[in-house]
């Protein structure tokens, strides 16, 4: 059932830089973005999912997967980021603080006649697009969505049912998101109000990036109260690692002095970043070609620079997993042993699970195991991103055995 061959690892040995961006993702930033989610009337802390048994039968003190798939009625994670960006560009350009940009004033007369509308512009395999265009809907404003190729019926729709215009194109991800910044300068070209609200950062394009990371940075706030003490050890998944990056990020300043041990995730088809790790010279690597993985929301072949540069500084070890990894996390989590929650995790939110797994219950992981010190007295948290976000496919992975 676990084979060497499920997935490959490189521990972090490339040289450190400046750890400019480590800032970004402080506990003081984080807490104007959980403060300005908490005037949402949908919020509600997401549960932290105890998997008292899951723990004993894989050697390790505790395991505890935050469960994203309740997030704002929208199934994942990634409203966090889309919204919280969104205020902070609209606070930009009335020259106030996001403080003062809260759901209230947000969805108010007043910012109509101060502000405006906006056009935001997104590229996505899903999640992302569904929070940007839900976040739109909810504060007056108007979507442009751009999905990939082989992106399904149930996600576009869930799009287009908060009135974003939304297409699926002929390209991959990374492609959506060239044509996603063309047509918004087409937009601003002819003096119409418009930006892209895009979770990767590039050269003169970070931003709006890092706004969304701060967005993110909510879960991991709530997770650390929920869990009341410092986690040994965190997995998480990475597309353009955004959301590894905020991560990461928050808990490297949470624990300045003792971080915990922290264990990227990646589909093995767009790998970039152990890539960029086996390569170990510090620079990032691109992924690029036909991108097929039940794990849509991964396949993404460009890093994000600012996400980058605090992973090779913070990351213990990188992970490219092929999909049984996520097909399994998926099981084990939706049926678990008796006596722990089950967890309704999709492809991306249950990679990181899947990995766990396969460490501490393949002797072809033994090594690994030991290079990170996973063992009886390891605290593990885990993200699981998205729920059923495609429930065909869920579906067919769960009850049918189909990885596809």
């Amino acid at each position: 059932m676990f084979a060497k061959n499920d997935f490959k690892y490189k521990m972090n040995t490339m040289p450190q830089s400046d750890d400019k961006n480590l800032s970004l993702m402080s506990e003081t930033e984080i807490k104007k973005a959980r403060k300005f989610h908490e005037s949402f009337p949908q919020y509600e802390v997401t549960p932290l999912v105890d998997l008292k048994e899951m723990a004993k039968y894989l050697g390790l003190k505790k395991v505890s997967v935050k469960d994203e798939s309740y997030r704002f009625g929208l199934n994942a994670f990634k409203v966090l980021g889309g919204s919280f960006a969104m205020a902070k560009y609209i606070a930009s350009k009335l020259n106030r603080d996001v403080s003062e940009c809260d759901y209230n004033y947000l969805t108010s007369d007043n910012l109509k006649k101060e502000f405006g509308q906006t056009t935001f512009f997104s590229a996505t395999d899903g999640n992302h697009g569904r929070g940007v265009a839900w976040s739109a809907n909810k504060l007056g404003q108007k979507a442009v969505i751009l999905m990939p190729k082989g992106s399904t019926k149930t996600r576009f729709d869930n799009i287009q049912k908060e009135g974003a215009k939304v297409t699926i194109e002929e390209v991959n991800y990374d492609e959506c998101v060239r044509m996603a910044a063309a047509q918004c300068k087409t937009l601003t070209d002819k003096g119409e109000s418009a930006v892209v609200v895009q979770d990767t950062a590039w050269e003169g394009y970070t931003e709006i990036p890092t706004y969304i990371m701060q967005g993110y940075g909510t879960m991991s706030s709530e997770a650390v109260e929920q869990l009341g003490e410092r986690p040994t050890h965190i997995f998480v998944q990475a597309g353009v690692g955004s959301l590894a990056g905020a991560v990461v990020g928050y808990f490297s300043n949470k624990y300045k002095d003792n971080p915990p041990k922290m264990i990227v995730v990646e589909t093995s088809c767009a790998d970039c970043l152990y890539k960029g790790a086996l390569a170990n010279d510090g620079n990032p690597r691109i992924v690029d070609g036909e991108m097929n993985s039940i794990m849509a929301g991964l396949c993404c072949g460009e890093p994000s620079t600012i996400s980058w540069d605090i992973l090779r500084n913070h990351v213990s070890a990188f992970i490219s997993a092929e999909d049984i990894v996520a097909a399994r996390g998926m099981r084990m989590l939706g049926s678990p042993l008796k006596g722990d929650k089950p967890i309704v995790s999709g492809e991306s939110g249950a990679v990181p699970f899947g990995a766990l797994a396969t460490i501490m219950l393949s002797d072809d992981f033994k090594e690994l195991r030991e290079e990170l010190d996973l063992n009886s007295n390891s605290n593990v948290l885990l993200f699981s991103t998205e729920g059923d976000t495609d429930p065909i496919r869920w579906k067919n992975i769960i009850w049918e055995a189909k990885e596809r």
